[in-house]
């Protein structure tokens, strides 16, 4: 057998990538056309809808939301690959300042699912300010998810391949992580916080932490957004509204800009996920363009009064 040195492994691999990113329309390898991952099954009885949990405890709350929708079981069985997709987006400002997902949030999601018995937690996102080691790290989720027994991944450029949206009204393609749409369980862990261009950042904008070049996608960000989750569709969404950001968003920098709101929601339904995470602003899901755009493209249901909410105090 021929033995490689590191530097000939180094060289081998830089070209395969080379190669990979030269794949295009047309070549024999074809991306993947759709996500064919595994939806939740509807709300049956003792299940609901939509949960709003508030309390003091993000652990405990996040549990709450969980539960009254039915158990981490409703959505991972034995076995699965699950995806948590939490918003760490810079590396420069701790938790308290609600850049950043919850770290305690993501940690008991992690739980949830191991104990569930799924094969492997990772927990991913494509910061945009620092290294995402050093984000991860700031972000105190790196620690936390650990001692959950999750992974932390960095994102690959190779695993970032140009895929379909079928569904697309603006965008047809667009470069996504591969790992994300073929997972068994993609559960979608956005923190409510202010937006200078969205107005919100939520569960359908956190979705832009999968593909490359998210900027690009901010000339028509409402449909764009919208596109996007018609192609990924998270088979949860669990909105971190432990401390919410209400001015300065995305990044934020002063804690005179962050409220403590201590409540979760969580539903199979992104968009009412969004729509109810909205109301924490005093909006409705209507005044978000992905928002309404999703549930335009019939990814969701936009009118709370019609769906099945349970809240609980912890």
């Amino acid at each position: 057998m021929t033995r490689l040195t590191r530097r000939q492994f180094i060289k081998l691999t830089g070209a395969m990538a080379a190669g990979a990113a030269l794949i295009g329309p047309g070549c024999s390898s074809q991306p993947p056309q759709t996500t064919a991952r595994r939806q939740p099954p509807a709300p049956s009885g003792g299940q609901s809808y939509l949960a709003v949990a508030r309390g003091a405890d993000p652990a405990a709350i996040t549990k709450a939301a969980i539960a009254s929708l039915g158990g981490i079981e409703r959505f991972v069985r034995s076995g699965d690959d699950v995806i948590v997709k939490p918003n760490i987006c810079v590396d420069y400002h701790p938790p308290e300042y609600a850049a950043t997902t919850n770290p305690d949030v993501v940690a008991t999601l992690v739980a949830l699912c191991l104990g569930a018995g799924a094969r492997r937690v990772r927990v991913m996102d494509t910061p945009f300010g620092g290294t995402p080691e050093s984000a991860y790290a700031v972000s105190g989720i790196t620690d936390a998810v650990h001692t959950a027994g999750g992974e932390m991944e960095v994102m690959s450029p190779v695993k970032f391949v140009e895929t379909a949206i079928p569904d697309g009204q603006d965008i047809t393609e667009w470069d996504v992580y591969q790992d994300v749409l073929d997972a068994n369980v993609l559960i979608n862990v956005p923190i409510a916080k202010d937006h200078s261009l969205a107005r919100l950042s939520l569960g359908i904008k956190n979705l832009l932490g999968v593909i490359t070049k998210p900027n690009k996608m901010h000339r028509g960000l409402g449909q764009r957004a919208a596109d996007l989750a018609s192609l990924v569709r998270p088979t949860l969404t669990v909105v971190d509204a432990v401390r919410i950001l209400v001015e300065h968003g995305p990044t934020g920098g002063s804690l005179n800009d962050v409220q403590q709101a201590n409540t979760i929601v969580a539903s199979h339904d992104l968009v009412a996920a969004d729509a109810w995470a909205a109301t924490l602003f005093g909006l409705d899901g209507a005044d978000i363009a992905y928002v309404q755009a999703a549930a335009d493209m019939g990814l969701g249901t936009l009118d709370l009064g019609s769906i099945e909410i349970e809240e609980v105090n912890v």
